[in-house]
């Protein structure tokens, strides 16, 4: 017997990692900080629990589900319009578990072996790895403090751009918290239209951004839908990243594409969940604007506490991420995290698990309250750490 040569292209799965090291730590009886992994610290709503519990009790409810509900693709389409201003009709939704799932589905749906697939270093893992397992080529195109960790698309190498079977966009950023203007989404669409390229469009974090600039949808600008899908989660909007509520978005003919595969790989998704889905689109926003409100006051919190210490003010502009610059007198990321899990008790992800450019780099969640994170800028200087 032998495994898939497509499994050569992963290595140790870094959260995995950290977590093994932090709960070592621990049974040595040191008590640990972890910033590392952005799964939210705050609850559902009543209304999205009860609507679980409500459809659970339903003996319809735990039969194939087979499709996604009608009654969920109009919910996507009034949401997009009272959210985003964006008129979308149920062919051009459909439900996927989770976007890392979706991003890989997709891949398989617009890839073949020997294609490329145009994806941003540092980046979420899965949109290297969708590429890779596809049996695709991801070729990467950087993010820098040069060009405010944007896609810099006049860098990009045309042909690249030519011969890559879609692009992959992620905004507000994960793991480097940028933010892009309307200018930049404007530019992205022409860029797409000289290449005939697909984007592929994360939007993880429209919900999660800060100082005065407002989260929307990559489908909102002129041009969009003729060269773009993106993936719209529930999942840090709602806090309800287990359930795994996602959503392909766009282009019909690609959603179509992706609803024909994934036939082959599933039965629909679970009719509990839909529901939750439903509850969540048709609720009171207003919860989470003050949701995004925290979050912005947690970032104030680990900045400062952060640059007290000396440290360059991160860059956090949107999402529930921090990127923050290594002191001058470190290199590597890698070694940077495990010196700091043993000395200040404080956990955070390398950059350079996000790809070649996010060395120098560490990635902070903005997982704790306000007054645990500016604890845990104190002990990371405490421990020896300032700049």
């Amino acid at each position: 017997m032998k495994f898939s040569r497509r499994l050569d292209a992963f290595g140790e799965e870094v959260f995995a990692s950290l977590n093994a090291q932090r709960r070592a730590l621990e049974g040595q009886g040191k008590t640990m900080i972890d910033l590392s992994v952005g799964t939210p610290d705050f609850a559902p709503s009543q209304e999205i629990v009860d609507a679980l519990l409500e459809s659970a009790k339903d003996p319809n409810s735990w039969k194939y589900a087979l499709h996604d509900l009608p009654e969920l693709l109009n919910a996507v389409c009034a949401y997009y319009k009272r959210r985003f201003n964006v008129e979308i009709t149920p062919d051009m939704v459909m439900m996927v578990s989770g976007t890392q799932e979706g991003m890989a589905h997709l891949a398989m749906t617009l890839a073949d072996p020997g294609d490329s697939v145009l994806v941003p270093d540092p980046c979420y893992p899965i949109f290297a790895g969708a590429a890779h397992l596809a049996g695709a080529a991801p070729v990467f195109y950087p993010l820098t403090a040069e060009h405010n960790f944007l896609p810099y698309l006049e860098g990009i190498d045309p042909q690249q751009a030519d011969e890559a079977s879609y692009m992959v966009v992620s905004l507000p950023a994960n793991p480097v918290g940028s933010v892009a203007t309307p200018e930049f989404y404007e530019e992205l669409v022409a860029f797409a239209k000289a290449h005939d390229l697909l984007i592929v469009h994360d939007n993880a974090y429209s919900d999660i951004i800060f100082d005065g600039n407002k989260g929307g949808s990559f489908l909102a600008y002129e041009g969009a839908k003729e060269v773009g899908v993106e993936f719209f989660s529930l999942s840090k909007s709602f806090d309800v990243t287990g359930a795994r509520l996602s959503f392909l978005v766009g282009r019909p003919d690609v959603v179509a594409a992706m609803r024909k595969l994934r036939g082959q790989l599933d039965f629909g998704t679970f009719i509990p969940l839909q529901r939750v889905a439903i509850a969540a689109l048709t609720s009171d926003l207003a919860p989470v604007e003050q949701q995004r409100l925290n979050y912005q006051a947690r970032r104030d919190a680990l900045a400062d506490g952060l640059e007290a210490i000396g440290w360059e003010r991160p860059n956090a502009q949107g999402t529930m991420f921090m990127w923050a610059k290594l002191p001058e007198r470190y290199e590597n990321s890698f070694d940077f995290v495990q010196e700091l899990m043993e000395k200040a008790g404080v956990v955070v992800t390398p950059g350079a698990a996000f790809g070649p450019e996010g060395e120098g780099y560490v990635r902070l969640a903005l997982v704790l309250p306000p007054e645990e994170l500016a604890r845990a800028a104190a002990k990371i200087g405490e421990a020896g750490f300032g700049a």
